[in-house]
């Protein structure tokens, strides 16, 4: 980060062009942005405020990021004009790929749960793990691109695939489990089946897939949106109060359509109305992959594993109860399960994971610093 009484310094009156000083320091961020915003963001970034700028006899970021993008020398720019047909047309395939590529989780989802419901024994495993091999893939394939894509430089520090992966298996197999634990079983696996011994609920994991498609939508809205308001923005305070009900409109559409989603969804698989844990499952997931890809992975990272630990303790806690003197140890899961059913573990560790998580989104990502480039942040 730039040191601001080197800043000051540079901008004394006795500077002849204090401005000057600062395109010296950040020449790379001013080269590499495409427009004046990227500046103003990377200078956010750096620590420089609207009060910093009237030092440089600017009345704000925005102002002072204009005139370094002018003073820039840009002889690349006849090149790029001579490449703008072709890049225009790579782009509009990119942008079907986008539209399109995040259905095929969902539809490949439900192709695998109509095998498992028209298939018996061996065949029902194999019909499974083909299933989750596809579907796999495809939400591997659907994340690589458009908004919800993670630039190269923050892949290596996100580490989040592992506890999504931990949260997913339970949305299907923790509510049955835990039901069959108070109820002092489970004597067998899972069948596959809801009515089984050990019930397994699909329409969240359908439902969930589905919403890919949703999430990638309202996640390049909310960016689209975003973009509109820095440009249209004359101060840092000004970008973070046009932003933050975006954000919030942005959680609240994906929310109505994974509610949709669910409501669609259960009838088909025998299973009840909109879950309350589902919907608190997809908006925590939402907003965790929305910080990732802005940057802040540390938050998403340590709120999805203190959930997934979560729910693996509530089960775990009604087995150990059974061991000799520790009965209490179960106690406050049988209790919450007995009073609102075994979705309320869900429900409460991803309710509170995601609202803990949108109060951090709605400070971070109304930062005009938040919506630079990984490669020009540095």
């Amino acid at each position: 980060m730039t040191d601001l009484s080197e800043l000051d310094r540079g901008a004394a009156p006795g500077a002849a062009d204090p401005v000057k000083v600062l395109l010296h320091r950040h020449r790379e961020l001013c080269e590499r942005a495409v427009d004046p915003l990227e500046i103003a963001a990377g200078l956010e970034a750096h620590g420089i405020t609207d009060r910093t700028a009237a030092r440089f006899r600017h009345r704000d970021v925005f102002s002072l990021a204009e005139e370094l993008y002018a003073r820039v020398p840009r002889d690349a720019d006849t090149a790029a004009d001579a490449s703008a047909a072709p890049a225009r047309e790579g782009d509009r395939r990119r942008s079907v790929a986008v539209l399109l590529l995040p259905l095929l989780p969902g539809m490949l989802c439900a192709a695998a749960l109509i095998a498992l419901a028209r298939t018996h024994g061996q065949t029902r495993l194999y019909a499974a793990a083909a299933g989750v091999v596809a579907v796999a893939l495809a939400l591997r394939a659907a994340l690589r691109r458009g908004p919800l894509a993670l630039p190269d430089a923050l892949a290596s520090r996100s580490a989040t695939g592992s506890w999504t992966c931990w949260l997913l298996v339970y949305a299907v197999l923790g509510d049955g489990l835990l039901r069959t634990a108070v109820a002092g079983g489970p004597d067998g696996l899972p069948d596959g089946t809801a009515g089984g011994d050990w019930p397994v609920a699909l329409a969240p994991l359908l439902a969930l897939t589905l919403a890919v498609a949703p999430a990638t939508w309202t996640a390049g809205l909310f960016l689209t949106h975003a973009r509109r308001k820095l440009a249209a923005s004359r101060g840092l305070e000004d970008f973070a109060a046009s932003v933050r009900p975006v954000l919030l409109g942005a959680v609240a559409l994906f929310l109505g359509a994974l509610a949709a989603l669910v409501a669609l969804c259960a009838p088909f698989l025998d299973a009840g109305p909109v879950a309350p844990a589902v919907l608190a499952l997809g908006v925590l997931l939402f907003v965790a992959r929305l910080l990732t890809v802005h940057g802040f992975t540390r938050a998403p990272r340590v709120i999805l594993m203190l959930t997934a630990v979560a729910q693996v303790l509530a089960p775990a806690t009604v087995f150990a109860a059974r061991l000799p003197g520790c009965a209490a140890l179960g106690a406050p899961v049988e209790a919450l399960t007995a009073a609102s059913g075994p979705s309320a573990v869900p429900v409460l560790t991803c309710g509170a994971g995601a609202l803990t998580l949108l109060v951090h989104a709605s400070r971070t990502l109304a930062r005009a610093s938040a919506h630079l480039r990984p490669e020009q942040a540095r």
